[in-house]
């Protein structure tokens, strides 16, 4: 007899269709898997065995065949372990074999027949609601499934007994309800800061454009504070971006109890990150960190002490807001439109321009470090603020600074006012001035004659690239945004410049 169920394989967050054939055919007892199946997916078949007869079942003693369509595609995951042990009972005649023609599953099991969560169930989900497919998943995932939409048929069993139960008739599994993560209380706050008010101020103009950040100062001056109060200004994800978040989050197993949040990402890895972390990719091709900051924050702490090459292979993620993984016989893509903010010591020892103290090897101990992060990078950050140590004064002063609550607000305003545009515009895919093209921003910002003249002075004294002078617009047009003028004067100008001279006079 043959059977039929069909399930997804994972390529970034695309989830493509696979049919699991299975054949029970006379001949010496044998269990063959065929189809490009890794590891994982090999040892599927003594699990597959197990739970089958922990449910009451047992397999014949015939030559057992699977087959994974399409044959050319390589298989991943412990996600494979339902579909294969419900095509073989379609098989064996334990369940009829169009029981599950308008279903697809994924899920693996236990040898005692439970069904435990498996990642990318929201992705299969999606992928099952285009083909106008149910979804059979576990019973931890049904949440996840659940954000695909109210009218996808959902059958989410604890187990595989549960399963059969659900199809015969007997005992019906309930529908999963979406869940929403429990957004934790007490966020870090600016109104913690102590001085650093020109700090604060960058840290808001980045916000409010999503631009690229780099803190420079002495240890303890408080770069690291700044970069974790930054999320407590960042307005939540809209929908769409929810569900992009959401699909790398469950293709890298990080949703846990399959409850989303509507809270932006905030990625902080050690500076010992190889590549494949940071970038992505590995034997199974998961998502770096970069996709896993996409539509949130990505901060590099030390940055100095990253190597050199993997932050250099963040450039073209920069750019184009995702990162391409091309392996011989696969190339992934994941979206990884997300913001730097990092943050450095000005030297080795940390202290290079704090009054009263001199490196023994002088100049060359800041310039040596520094020289560790290339200028292309340093080319794609949009504003590099110098953060000074902090008075004893300041630290003795009354708390005075504003709260993160007043500063969300004036962000939420300038992030509105930037959707709007771009919408107005007709283009697709871009809300913040950021993620605008060169042509764009040049049609958006339009200074007029004084600041332009501004900016073509300081492009030609201190050699802006044209990446350089794009930047300082989308600056600019952010600044005018804060600030509420539909037009970009020359004091926005002006101090879009002052942010990106730091970075030129390092």
């Amino acid at each position: 007899m043959q059977s039929r169920v069909r399930t997804v394989a994972f390529q970034g967050i695309e989830a493509v269709p696979v049919d699991v054939q299975a054949q029970i055919a006379p001949g010496l007892p044998r269990f063959i898997l065929v189809g490009l199946p890794d590891k994982a997916v090999k040892e599927s078949g003594e699990r597959v065995r197990a739970a089958l007869t922990a449910s009451g079942l047992s397999l014949p003693p015939k030559r057992i065949t699977v087959n994974l369509a399409p044959a050319d595609l390589p298989k991943e995951g412990s996600h494979y372990d339902l579909p294969i042990a419900l095509a073989l009972m379609g098989a064996i005649g334990a369940i009829p074999s169009d029981a599950l023609s308008g279903h697809m599953a994924l899920g693996e099991l236990g040898l005692d027949g439970r069904l435990a969560p498996v990642s990318g169930v929201l992705p299969a989900a999606i992928a099952a609601g285009g083909l106008d497919l149910g979804l059979i998943c576990p019973e931890p995932s049904g949440p996840e499934a659940a954000w695909a939409g109210e009218a996808l048929d959902i059958i989410a069993p604890e187990s595989l007994l549960a399963l059969v139960n659900h199809l015969a008739g007997h005992q019906l599994c309930t529908r999963p309800v979406a869940r929403r993560q429990k957004v934790p209380e007490g966020l870090p706050d600016l109104a913690d800061m102590r001085g650093q008010e020109v700090a604060r101020r960058a840290l808001e103009v980045a916000a409010a454009g999503s631009h690229n950040l780099l803190l420079v100062g002495p240890p303890g001056a408080g770069k690291s504070m700044l970069a974790q109060r930054l999320p407590s200004i960042l307005p939540p994800l809209d929908p769409r971006e929810l569900l992009d978040v959401s699909m790398i989050q469950s293709i890298a197993g990080e949703l846990a109890g399959g409850a989303l949040s509507d809270r932006r990402p905030f990625r902080a890895p050690h500076h010992s990150a190889s590549m494949a972390a940071l970038v992505g990719g590995g034997l199974r091709v998961r998502p770096g960190e970069v996709s896993l900051a996409h539509n949130g924050v990505l901060f590099l702490d030390e940055l100095p002490e990253f190597a050199p090459q993997v932050l250099d292979s963040l450039r073209q993620p920069l750019e184009a807001g995702e990162t391409v993984i091309a392996r011989a016989n696969a190339r992934v893509s994941y979206p990884a439109r997300f913001q730097l903010v990092a943050a450095m010591n000005p030297c080795k020892c940390g202290l290079a321009g704090t009054p009263g103290h001199t490196c023994r090897r002088g100049d060359a101990c800041a310039a040596d470090y520094q020289s560790r992060v290339s200028g292309p990078f340093l080319d794609r950050i949009d504003i590099r603020i110098d953060v000074p140590a902090v008075s004893a004064a300041d630290m003795l002063a009354p708390m005075s600074a504003e709260p993160s609550a007043t500063v969300a607000g004036r962000v939420a305003e300038a992030r509105r006012r930037q959707r709007e545009r771009y919408q107005k515009a007709g283009v697709e895919g871009v809300f913040t001035n950021a993620a605008a093209s060169a042509r764009m921003i040049e049609e958006i910002a339009a200074p007029d004659t004084e600041s332009q003249t501004l900016l073509l002075q300081a492009a030609e004294r201190f050699r802006l690239s044209a990446r350089a002078y794009h930047r300082v617009l989308k600056v600019s047009r952010t600044l005018a945004d804060l600030a509420g003028s539909e037009a970009v004067r020359r004091p926005h100008v002006a101090e879009a410049l002052s942010y990106r001279l730091n970075m030129a006079a390092a």
